[in-house]
């Protein structure tokens, strides 16, 4: 099966240097594994947000974003997720990737240098042009709204 296969440019920051790339873990995973650039551990108490570094930047292709998204096992084992969740990086930016981190657990969660904090998935961006109307086309749902459907 072929791929569709996108060249990103990135620059390894100093803190970054040693630490392997973000990559995918099996054949058939969207999201790449990407590592925790800290030098010390990071303890990130129950309620506690903590921004932690990748040691990387990268050049996205115009017409992509790179989506940050939480890791199920941490979300599931520990409580820790990311708190934008998806954290969105715009093909403009150039600064360093940084995850931004939430216990949402019962216990401290501690991030070593290396650690895998979050799966990245590069993702096609469709542009917008609005077009203004008077009248929407009907659908069977209409305006129904938040629990339109019942429990």
């Amino acid at each position: 099966m072929q791929q569709d296969i996108v060249k990103v440019f990135f620059k390894q920051l100093p803190h970054g240097k040693g630490l392997p790339l973000p990559k995918y873990m099996t054949q058939g995973a969207s999201g790449m594994d990407i590592l925790a650039a800290v030098m010390d551990d990071v303890s990130i108490e129950p309620g506690e947000i903590a921004l932690i570094p990748t040691g990387l930047s990268v050049a996205i292709p115009h017409g992509y974003e790179i989506q940050i998204r939480p890791r199920s096992g941490l979300a599931v084992k520990h409580g820790l997720t990311v708190v934008n969740a998806p954290g969105t990086i715009d093909a403009d930016y150039r600064g360093e990737i940084k995850v931004g981190l939430v216990n949402l657990g019962k216990k401290d969660v501690v991030i070593s240098r290396g650690d895998r904090i979050a799966q990245m998935v590069l993702s096609k961006v469709t542009f917008i042009e609005w077009h203004q109307t008077a009248e929407l086309p009907e659908t069977e749902r209409g305006e129904g709204g938040f629990g339109h459907t019942g429990t």
